[in-house]
């Protein structure tokens, strides 16, 4: 997130100063007293089980060969189980018929944190107009990116015993759990990224 250069309350030029231990943008106008806190935003994140399968969808402006987990922001008012449940039916029309947490993620890359819940759904899948494709993965086949959302994938597929396999985005080929990087790649691993 870009910081603010004027304040949004009265218009004035912030000022860089040191606040609870760090430099933030603040507004020193009398009676303003604006504060840019640029904390991380929640984000919901759903490891979707569909007819036994993970479902994974792609954003419109998304790459063809991208898949990711349903995802969306935490809105005023709403428990995340909720707002989790929401976001998967606003997104794909399917009804959440269980949710669970699996953790609490960073993502600092996008000054993010990701609350990623097992959702077991139901119904017909309606994409939005959001997403532009999706693909329902068997678990035991599932390959997990390394970042953000990836690891709670890892973290439910490990919790139920089904074989972690992280692949990179860029090249397609297996890599080391980043979780355990201590660990070797499995004897089984491919080099090569398949569907």
């Amino acid at each position: 997130m870009s910081s603010f250069q004027y304040c949004p309350h009265c218009g004035h030029a912030l000022t860089a100063l040191p606040l609870s231990g760090r430099e933030r943008m603040a507004c020193v106008q009398d009676g303003c007293g604006f504060v840019q806190w640029d904390n991380p935003l929640p984000v919901l994140a759903a490891v979707v089980e569909y007819d036994g399968r993970l479902l994974l969808a792609r954003n419109a402006a998304w790459p063809a060969h991208m898949f990711a987990l349903v995802t969306g922001f935490l809105e005023r008012g709403e428990t995340p189980e909720d707002g989790v449940a929401r976001e998967l039916k606003e997104e794909t029309n399917l009804d959440a018929e269980t949710v669970s947490l699996i953790g609490v993620y960073e993502f600092m890359r996008k000054n993010e944190l990701i609350i990623a819940y097992h959702v077991r759904a139901s119904g017909t899948i309606v994409l939005s107009e959001e997403l532009a494709d999706y693909k329902l993965v068997a678990p035991e086949k599932m390959r997990i990116w390394s970042a953000g959302t990836g690891f709670a994938v890892a973290d439910w597929l490990e919790a139920r015993g089904y074989p972690v396999r992280f692949f990179d985005r860029q090249t397609g080929q297996d890599i080391p759990d980043p979780r355990r990087p201590w660990q070797p790649l499995p004897a089984d691993a491919t080099l090569q990224y398949r569907p």
